[in-house]
């Protein structure tokens, strides 16, 4: 069964062999990326709480704690933060399957990911991002889907549609909402909110609360965070790009944690006439860089060339250099990933930016 992904395999047969291997299995771990969203926490709980109802052993293991804003989801007391004690090593190694969810490289699992690609157990991969790597022994990935969770329900459809219970729904239902925008997105299709329906029925979930629970929760401090970045604000190539920036400062100042900051990218994309948003966050170690676009503007190929990677309209990367050298670099790159000259307004490129991109030898 676990022969590696290379095998050309049908929808039933994929999707039955990694049901299979998740029925077969006693222990299973369960983990995601760094500094995880609201699907990667969303995925983790809803597999975590379906596998237990099933019987299996689960454990959820992380490399960084959940947001904040998560922590009220049904089971979130039980995902483990990795610190690499002998306790957690055995634990990866005495699980008999390990589910990697909403990442498909080992560098973005963090400090579990050498532990997790080197395991002797099969691995299966839940995934919506591109370039997955290669060491997975089953794959469930779709880069149309407009979420890991989406793929999930899909197993679960195939396994045992009775096993979403609240404790199954509600963290589905907040991984679908979260990674599509709060269903605003492109790849939002009439069959996700069917399957998004059928997950608030059986979940006897209320929607609103469920929003209220995730984006109204703000803190005194993240709200003045946000102040302060959204002062920031620039646009560039007529207004097509727009980026902010998190500073070590500002957070300092504010009081508030990074977590807070979530969203606060999507904020340039509600600017009319901006397709891109770029939001740079400084660290000790370099500059962390957050891609989103909307409409046919694909950002994964930019985040690639910085050494990252993503979706289509969104995507990350981290740049080893200063805030400064890091906000050049990834707008100078920009004429090489998506057409800067359909600003949508009839001034095309700025001077300002003409003449930056002249003065770093980019031709546009």
């Amino acid at each position: 069964m676990f022969n590696g992904g290379s095998i050309v395999r049908t929808y039933e047969d994929m999707i039955g062999e990694i049901v299979s291997a998740l029925e077969e299995a006693n222990r299973v771990v369960i983990t995601t990326h760094t500094r995880p969203d609201g699907d990667a926490i969303g995925s983790q709980l809803a597999l975590g709480n379906y596998l237990s109802s099933k019987g299996k052993k689960v454990s959820m293991i992380n490399s960084d704690p959940s947001p904040y804003n998560l922590e009220w989801l049904p089971g979130s007391e039980k995902i483990i933060v990795y610190d690499g004690s002998l306790e957690h090593v055995d634990m990866i190694a005495s699980a008999d399957l390990i589910v990697v969810l909403d990442t498909n490289n080992k560098m973005r699992l963090g400090k579990p990911g050498d532990s997790i690609k080197e395991a002797s157990v099969p691995r299966i991969l839940i995934d919506h991002h591109t370039d997955p790597e290669n060491w997975f022994d089953l794959m469930w990935r779709r880069e149309s889907a407009s979420s890991t969770a989406e793929l999930l329900y899909e197993i679960f459809a195939d396994w045992d549609l009775d096993g979403i219970d609240s404790a199954v729904a509600a963290p589905l239902y907040v991984a679908i909402m979260t990674d599509t925008g709060s269903f605003r997105f492109s790849n939002v299709t009439p069959a996700l909110h069917r399957m998004v329906g059928d997950i608030v029925e059986r979940g006897n979930l209320d929607p609103a609360q469920m929003y209220a629970e995730v984006y109204e929760k703000r803190s005194v401090e993240g709200l003045r965070l946000m102040s302060t970045v959204l002062s920031t604000m620039q646009l560039h190539f007529g207004g097509l790009v727009g980026s902010m920036v998190i500073s070590k400062r500002s957070l300092k100042d504010s009081g508030a944690s990074i977590e807070e900051s979530d969203g606060f990218v999507n904020n340039i994309l509600s600017i009319e006439g901006v397709k891109v948003g770029l939001m740079f966050t400084e660290t000790e170690r370099g500059t962390k860089v957050s891609f989103r676009s909307k409409e046919d503007y694909q950002v994964h190929k930019w985040a690639q060339s910085f050494g990252g990677g993503g979706h289509r309209n969104a995507s990350g990367a981290f740049i080893k250099a200063d805030l400064d050298s890091a906000i050049k670099r990834t707008i100078a790159a920009a004429s090489k990933f998506i057409d800067i000259t359909t600003s949508g307004q009839d001034e095309g490129i700025s001077d300002e930016d003409a003449d930056y991109l002249s003065m770093l030898g980019v031709q546009n």
